[in-house]
């Protein structure tokens, strides 16, 4: 409103003029003649040109100035919108600067991940060679020692097969000698170290007469082929199983061999006739077990 005011002109001596000319232009054709002269009729036309042109004049020059205010507005808006553009453009440019630098700072950061990354992958890689190394090792001497406990295994179960091979000869010697107190002795003997067998899984096994003939539990002591239908008549050798798994079969004489073979001399009482001699099998299978 205030602004509306200082741009207004002032229009009563505008007016006053206009009023004047009309004036004198009725004065000029109140003191005339009519009909006016040319001069005359050409003068009151002059004078009310001049009013007309007196009443308009403060209004053309109300609208001059208002352009020009708004001219000058226009302009100060637009100075202040380049002004708050050369702002937008400083936070613009700071913004871009910032960026650039967390665009930097972001790069070494990968940099620097990349790096810890690819040494972590060279030391995983490091220690899993250290630890394939060590697992080889540690493989190699557990198998060692497992080797050695089979060897050592083997060897006690040879040991203990021959012990037992040799009291079933005792026994089968004293059963031959028909003494009754000695064979009463060497079946206890045999008993207890049989028992003793058992315990760590040792059993041995004898096939009894009559027994059909098992080529997986039996071994014949001749060279033919056993038949289908053949049957044990006496066993040579005990046959061991070792914790569940046939260690030796027993060695034995089929009945029919033994009914065409020649009946065996008299013993003395002192001296027990020779027994079969017990085969000396292999032991890997209890290895195996083991």
């Amino acid at each position: 409103m205030q602004e509306s005011d200082d741009l207004k002109v002032a229009k009563w001596p505008f007016f006053l003029g206009d009023a004047v000319m009309l004036g004198l232009a009725f004065f000029i054709n109140w003191q005339g003649r009519l009909p006016l002269t040319p001069m005359e009729l050409g003068a009151c036309v002059v004078c009310v040109v001049l009013g007309a042109a007196l009443a308009v004049t403060p209004f053309v020059l109300e609208y001059r100035v208002w352009m020009k205010a708004r001219d000058h507005r226009a302009l100060g808006s637009t100075v202040e919108k380049l002004q708050q553009l050369e702002t937008v453009a400083a936070q613009i440019s700071s913004a871009t600067n910032h960026w650039d630098l967390a665009q930097n700072q972001a790069e070494k950061t990968s940099n620097a991940a990349q790096e810890i990354a690819d040494r972590m992958a060279a030391e995983l890689k490091d220690f899993t060679a250290v630890m394939q190394k060590l697992n080889e090792s540690e493989k190699g001497a557990l198998r060692l020692e497992v080797e050695k406990l089979h060897r050592a295994e083997n060897d006690w179960l040879q040991v203990l097969v021959r012990i037992l091979d040799h009291v079933y000869a005792l026994h089968q010697g004293a059963e031959r000698s028909r003494q009754t107190g000695v064979i009463a002795q060497i079946s206890a003997f045999q008993n207890a170290v049989r028992d003793a067998a058992r315990r760590v899984g040792l059993t041995p096994y004898a096939a009894a007469a009559g027994e059909t003939f098992d080529a997986e539990r039996h071994q014949s002591a001749g060279d033919e082929k056993p038949a289908n239908d053949a049957t044990v008549g006496e066993t040579l050798a005990t046959g061991y199983t070792y914790q569940g798994r046939l260690l030796r079969p027993a060695l034995v004489r089929l009945a029919a061999s033994q009914a065409i073979s020649e009946p065996p001399a008299p013993a003395s009482p002192d001296v027990p006739p020779p027994v079969a001699e017990q085969p000396q099998l292999s032991l890997q299978a209890a290895g195996e077990q083991a």
